[in-house]
């Protein structure tokens, strides 16, 4: 028999749990990177460079180290051997090209790039003494101007790092475009956003006497930041533990090993110390960053609404020394049903640090202008943007030849229209006013994979009945906590009070980088099979051990009663779950299980879909907006937690909301240096910018993608937002503006 009718299931999958961490976090008792306290604790401060081209000539640390307290500068004069060949710097999703390593040489590949660490017993002395360290270089010319390098684009490396090439032309786009009744043919164009997440990335390093570290960091990955420093530094398995069970926000800037780390472990090895390196926020603006994008779409459709060309190119920027890739281009081959279609993708390098994924990476810059021209070709048409999208509606994912193992669209569609009151918008623009505001609807659709990758779990019954389940994953505020808490309860078929949910330490079960919306896919399918196989296991234990009662009967009339297993209705039907361990001879009661994604989803495309409805009102005077009101729709399989998945899309159209009308990375390209690099300068929504947000959740079965059928949230909230304001923007004032974000002296010109 089956183990999930073992006993009986308590439903806490699909119930709006609060968080289980929500009061560790919120009375300051979780830790989190640069909060561990170690003996002898140091601080390190980095020296970033200020010019973004050239050579270090000479480096002057003699004022810096004359202060007292100050212990170490280190340069690439003075660092330790490290490996000459490029792999061992290669995580687990870099990009193809050369990695960037920390004080390696005299090369300066970019602004802010780090050229010295300075360690000192106190971190403000360690500031001050950063201060004091003179650096001469020799400048060459850089370029940091995507617009004024377009010439040199170039297609992008494909060795690795999960980019997915455009697939191959179908069709003729360019003959079909030009014979279409109805034309939209634009570029459009994303500024580079940059991670600004509260927790700023840092690191505290643990030697022991036998050089054996303990590092805390801020990490979407704790096996692949173990995985990089024992390449990089020479070390064993077991002369490295990592651990980061609380993350502040990562969103993508954790997912690679940034330089801090490496720095840190390079000064705690020298100093047979502890050491802790934390970024400024300023630092923060020089690693990882959403690219920069120029993109043409061109859609042709016949009088009727029915597409028949799309043509999308597009070109991002990465560093020199690496070939950073977004998806851009490949969901406008997926998205809509059409015969002739044409995608390319190239990259510009430029004079700044390699980019990262970023929420929604690809997704959210490439639907962008996808979902504009849709809009600008339902305005050419006169047709409802809603009616011009159900008229195009993709059956079948073109881009590879198969179905969707669920798509439930066509009810985002219908049930965020209905709860937004679409059908109420008029045709025209500039329709509708109050007082000196023009209000506008618009609406755009959003798209992401639904991935699984393999992980493994491992749960332990004690005596007292409690469960102590585990795997390395991350939690970086996405509810990883509360999601597999709830997964192990429905299996072991108790309560989630019963359940205690272990992560971000090297020594669990190894499990994938917490990204690309697949760990609830991906760990809480190896959570659910560790708690059936014990839930399974502690029942044979019942028949064996638990007597001539529980031998006679059948495995599925053994239940759970608190702390006790129970077959019957007599007092010898019972035993508890302490007692059992004991005459079977067991301390605990342990299984551990590994899954990994199955033959048949090979056959299908998996992905999470949206739909979101946007207004907005437009002072006509000052060209000020406000997003008075979203309803996001989302089709995302079977909802574990509707409380924090709601919580991820509503965070996720903030961000959205962010991308349209407030992100903007500003360079002063003459220095290529990034000038807006502070939280004052480089604006992001704050509470007065977000009114009401509504989401909702369409009924979707999918039992393709993984045998829990959930679909991670984390991604699809953001994708689809930027261009459901900008529609509603056009809709507003009858200005279409093609280039993030939109501000007001866009809206003038």
């Amino acid at each position: 028999m089956n183990g999930a009718d073992t006993f009986p299931a308590t439903r806490a999958v699909g119930v709006p749990h609060k968080r289980v961490d929500g009061k560790l976090k919120v009375t300051g008792a979780a830790q989190y990177a640069a909060d561990y306290a170690a003996n002898g604790l140091t601080y390190g401060f980095v020296v970033s460079s200020t010019i973004a081209s050239g050579r270090i000539v000479a480096i002057d640390a003699s004022a810096a180290l004359e202060l007292p307290g100050v212990l170490l500068v280190l340069t690439h004069l003075n660092r330790p051997p490290l490996p000459l060949a490029d792999q061992p710097y290669k995580d687990m999703v870099a990009p193809g090209g050369t990695p960037f390593r920390p004080l390696w040489d005299d090369r300066v590949w970019y602004s802010g790039q780090p050229v010295a660490l300075v360690v000192a017993e106190t971190l403000e002395l360690a500031r001050h003494a950063a201060s004091l360290v003179k650096v001469r270089y020799e400048h060459t010319p850089h370029q940091t101007e995507m617009s004024e390098a377009l010439m040199s684009a170039v297609p992008p490396s494909t060795e690795k790092g999960g980019f997915d090439p455009p697939p191959s032309p179908r069709g003729d786009a360019d003959r079909a475009l030009a014979s279409a009744a109805v034309r939209v043919d634009g570029f459009y164009s994303t500024p580079a956003e940059y991670h600004n997440p509260m927790e700023m990335h840092g690191c505290t390093v643990v030697p022991d006497e036998h050089g054996h570290l303990i590092v805390y960091e801020k990490t979407q990955g704790v096996v692949n930041t173990k995985r990089y420093l024992t390449a990089v530094f020479g070390l064993t398995d077991d002369e490295v533990q990592v651990e980061s069970p609380f993350v502040g926000g990562a969103f993508g800037s954790g997912l690679r090993p940034q330089y801090h780390l490496p720095l840190a472990v390079m000064a705690a090895r020298d100093l047979k110390r502890p050491v802790r390196v934390t970024l400024t926020r300023q630092q923060m603006f020089t690693f990882a960053h959403r690219p920069q994008s120029i993109q043409r779409v061109a859609l042709g459709a016949s009088a009727d609404g029915k597409l028949q060309a799309v043509i999308h190119e597009a070109v991002a920027e990465t560093s020199r020394y690496e070939d950073y890739c977004d998806v851009l281009v490949n969901w406008a081959g997926q998205l809509y049903a059409c015969e002739n279609v044409t995608l390319g993708y190239k990259v510009v390098k430029l004079d700044v640090p390699t980019p990262a994924d970023m929420r929604a990476p690809g997704a959210a810059q490439g639907l962008f202008p996808l979902e504009t021209a849709m809009d600008e070709l339902a305005e050419a048409l006169q047709m409802d943007p809603l009616q011009l999208r159900l008229i195009n509606y993709a059956e079948r994912d073109a881009n590879k030849d198969l179905p969707f193992s669920s798509k439930a669209l066509r009810d985002c569609y219908r049930e965020g229209a209905a709860r937004f009151g679409w059908e109420g918008r008029p045709l025209a623009p500039r329709a509708r006013r109050e007082g000196r505001e023009l209000i506008g609807w618009g609406m755009a659709t959003g798209a992401w994979d639904a991935m699984q990758n393999e992980a493994a779990a491992r749960a332990v019954l004690t005596p007292d009945g409690h469960v102590e389940v585990s795997s390395s994953t991350a939690d970086i505020g996405t509810g990883t906590y509360t999601a597999m808490t709830q997964i192990a309860a429905d299996a072991l078929g108790v309560s989630i009070h019963d359940v205690d949910f272990e992560l971000g330490d090297t020594r669990l079960p190894k499990a994938p980088i917490e990204g690309g919306s697949w760990t609830v896919s991906s760990v809480g399918s190896a959570v659910h099979v560790a708690c059936e196989r014990l839930r399974n296991r502690l029942v044979e234990l019942a028949r064996q051990y638990g007597g001539g009662r529980f031998a006679m009967v059948a495995r599925d009339e053994v239940r759970r009663a608190g702390n006790r297993l129970v077959c019957g209705s007599g007092s010898d039907d019972a035993i508890g779950i302490d007692a059992l361990l004991a005459r079977a001879g067991l301390e605990t009661l342990e299984e551990q299980a590994s899954v990994k994604p199955h033959e048949k989803q090979q056959a299908y495309s998996m992905g999470t879909h949206s739909a979101v409805f946007a207004e907005v009102r437009v002072d006509e005077a000052l060209g000020t907006v406000r997003v008075t009101r979203v309803v996001s729709a989302v089709a995302a399989g079977r909802i574990v937690n509707p409380k924090t998945a709601a919580n991820q899309i509503a965070g996720g159209v903030v961000w959205g909301i962010g991308m349209a009308l407030h992100e903007h990375g500003q360079f002063d390209h003459a220095l290529g240096r990034q000038m807006n690099h502070n939280l004052a300068e480089y604006h992001i929504p704050v509470n007065a910018d977000i009114h009401d947000i509504d989401v909702l959740f369409v009924n979707e079965h999918d039992d393709i993608v993984n045998p829990l059928g959930v679909k991670g949230v984390g991604e699809i909230g953001v994708v689809g937002v930027a261009a459901a304001v900008g529609n509603a923007i056009w809709h507003a004032t009858g200005k279409r503006v093609r280039d993030l974000p939109i501000t007001l002296d866009k809206l003038f010109a």
